[in-house]
């Protein structure tokens, strides 16, 4: 069976920004983007497509209230644009 290829992870400038904030919960987020990156689709992550003002957008999540917000550029690339609370996405 063939292994599918890690995707490519590209940061936004503000995901790092807020990724900072969380230096507490480095090894969760770390556990989430290794998983991410071979399987974005991974049912732990519980990823979503987002809907209304957000519908370009997706999210995963970390932990029970951190969360991942991105862009899917095409198959092999994404664009992590934020990381933080349901906050994210106002």
């Amino acid at each position: 069976m063939e292994e599918k290829p890690k995707l490519t992870l590209h940061y936004h400038k503000t995901f790092y920004k807020h990724l900072l904030k969380y230096s507490q919960k480095k090894k969760a987020i770390t556990k989430a983007l290794e998983l991410f990156q071979k399987d974005v689709l991974n049912p732990s992550l519980n990823t979503h497509k987002l809907k209304g003002e957000l519908a370009d957008y997706w999210s995963s999540s970390v932990d029970y209230h951190l969360r991942i917000l991105f862009k899917i550029i095409d198959k092999e690339n994404v664009l992590l644009l934020d990381i933080g609370t349901h906050e994210i996405y106002r």
